[in-house]
């Protein structure tokens, strides 16, 4: 079964390019993007429920081990980006998204799981190490097809 979600970046830092990690090296650039905010799609597997019951989160973007799987959100030169001081990665912890969220949008085909991100840290730089709340609110969305 697969779950769509959306993770959204709001109020990054000017200039500053976000990719979501794909395997150890791909990197998915936005999908629609504005000053305002950048967003990016994604698609990651269930797997069989684990013992304790949590969901089973695979797939490429899938980071980190079964018992804390996350995606990792770069920017800057790990965004690829080359004229920049800024190397940081975000974590998004899979783990996060509320369940009945889950659970209402796995295997929907027009459903999605939709993370908004505050992404400038209070240094002035983009968002970076484990993203928690406030800083990150999850939403059940509909999903473009």
């Amino acid at each position: 079964m697969e779950l769509q979600i959306i993770l959204t970046v709001v109020q990054p830092p000017p200039g500053v390019l976000f990719a979501v990690q794909r395997g150890r090296d791909e990197l998915l650039p936005p999908y629609a993007q504005t000053a305002e905010s950048l967003s990016f799609a994604l698609t990651v597997r269930l797997g069989p429920a684990r013992t304790d019951g949590s969901f089973n989160f695979l797939g490429p973007y899938a980071q980190g081990t079964p018992d804390d799987r996350f995606v990792y959100v770069n920017s800057g030169v790990r965004a690829g980006q080359a004229d920049t001081p800024w190397e940081r990665r975000a974590k998004i912890k899979l783990g996060g998204i509320p369940r009945e969220l889950v659970e209402a949008a796995a295997g929907v085909p027009h459903r999605a799981v939709q993370a908004h991100i505050h992404g400038t840290m209070r240094d002035g730089g983009p968002v970076c190490a484990s993203v928690a709340p406030p800083a990150i609110a999850w939403q059940l969305v509909k999903a473009g097809g």
